[in-house]
């Protein structure tokens, strides 16, 4: 969840316009803003990027040239298109030693084309959770949940084709914002997770063609509910390549209601990455007390422990979990249980090529629990975590030393007007997807 962070100020607009008529002062009492420009360039018009912004109008255009930008930039006039002339050459850094690097706390709002380094929280935050100062934390036990109607989500956003790497825990963060896209876009050395979907209801959130690596998670989905849609990734050489949870430490339990489809979830025992907080490690996909999540054409591969892991958290149960049509292959145990006898895992199905499992028994209750009342059977038998296939963890590196990422490609227009985003993204195209090719999105990967 966002952190607590310093204040923030934005400069205000104004002037004032005097004119000498006949030998008289004229107008001088009135002071008016100037009419805030559509598109402002940095340095040329503003010599940094928050100045930019604090300049720009509604729905108006700020193109960076390449340079490096030691600063944070808070967003929070609506609209605005925040775009790199050169994503590899338009750097925001945060020096190890700043909290973020980009922030928007407005609706509308487009980063792209640009990368983010250094942060100590998070690369690129969307959120609607902040007051007058800024983005903010909303409790101080972990476990005091926000006010939905004093804190609206962020409606409309878009983050695309960012470079987020060696920020201190989220590189592309989407919390309590809705109706948005991450796509085409890269994260690595995160502490926490590459790229983090979180808080919401009815999200209408796509994720697609990005590639996040040598992350302790690659994409992590905490209580975002009902329409997320995470297709076409590659999650690969993290420590753990996905998680979806539901906990009591942020709004909206429990998680529900994602579609995961066409991923490549492989080769998730990376040791150049941040140490995971809870020790995960070799896990392609943890199913964390998520509920009614469809897993379709996935590959699932090489991951040492576990292709996908079923646990509980606290009272939550892991319920209705539905994986399709994917294709397993190199992992300690291609689908494992590790769920409480307090919140035990029911309805997992398996729609499919048959798998290794932990418990061996679990195989073939993984095949009725596609039953349609599955969700109320008895529960799924699990084992103890002790049990899932033993790997050396390797100790965790520093999210400033994980190596750079390589080039990556921009987007076809950086001089295109600013972006006008829809009001609902909808659901994506899903009728024809087949299992990826393992090298899906490999030529943007260090692997």
């Amino acid at each position: 969840m966002p952190r607590e962070l310093p204040p923030f100020r934005r400069a205000l607009l104004a002037a004032m316009t005097c004119a000498l008529t006949a030998g008289l002062l004229v107008g001088c009492g009135a002071q008016a803003p100037e009419e805030a420009p559509t598109v402002v360039r940095v340095p040329a018009d503003a010599a940094t990027i928050s100045e930019a912004v604090a300049a720009v109008a509604e729905d108006g255009l700020v193109l960076v040239s390449p340079g490096v930008y030691e600063e944070e930039v808070l967003i929070d006039t609506p609209g605005i298109t925040l775009r790199g002339l050169d994503r590899d050459e338009t750097v925001v850094d945060g020096g190890g030693m700043r909290p973020f690097g980009v922030v928007a706390i407005a609706d509308g709002v487009s980063v792209e084309n640009l990368t983010v380094t250094g942060a100590t929280f998070y690369g690129v935050l969307v959120t609607g959770l902040h007051d007058e100062n800024g983005p903010t934390a909303h409790g101080g036990d972990g476990y005091s949940t926000f006010d939905p109607e004093q804190f609206p989500p962020l409606e409309r956003f878009s983050i695309s084709h960012v470079t987020a790497y060696n920020n201190g825990l989220y590189g592309l963060y989407a919390f309590n914002a809705r109706h948005g896209v991450i796509r085409d876009s890269y994260a690595s050395g995160s502490a926490d997770s590459g790229i983090y979907v979180g808080q919401c209801r009815e999200c209408d959130i796509l994720v697609t063609g990005n590639v996040a690596e040598n992350n302790a998670v690659g994409f992590e989905n905490a209580n975002a509910s009902d329409s997320v849609y995470v297709v076409g990734n590659r999650f690969s050489g993290n420590r753990v390549g996905m998680t979806f949870l539901s906990n009591y430490q942020e709004a909206f339990v429990p998680q529900r209601g994602n579609v995961v489809a066409g991923n490549v979830v492989s080769g998730n025992a990376e040791a150049e990455s941040p140490a995971h907080a809870e020790g995960g490690f070799g896990i392609g996909i943890g199913i964390g007390a998520g509920t009614e999540n469809e897993f379709l054409a996935n590959r699932i591969e090489d991951n040492p422990v576990a292709g996908v892991l079923l646990s509980s958290t606290e009272d939550l149960a892991p319920l209705g979990n539905a994986l399709r049509g994917s294709l397993f292959g190199g992992n300690g145990v291609d689908i494992a249980n590790v769920a409480s006898d307090r919140a035990p895992a029911r309805g997992t199905c398996l729609d499919g090529d048959a798998v290794t499992t932990l418990p061996e028994v679990l195989a073939s209750e993984l095949v009725a629990g596609c039953a349609p009342d599955a969700t109320d059977a008895a529960p799924q038998t699990s084992t103890a975590s002790a049990e899932l296939p033993a790997v050396d963890v390797p100790p965790g590196m520093s999210f400033l030393r994980v190596p750079a990422p390589p080039s990556q490609p921009g987007v076809a227009d950086p001089e295109a007007p600013a972006r006008t985003l829809p009001s609902t993204i909808g659901a994506p195209e899903l009728g024809d997807i087949a299992v990826p090719d393992a090298g899906l999105l490999a030529d943007r990967s260090r692997r």
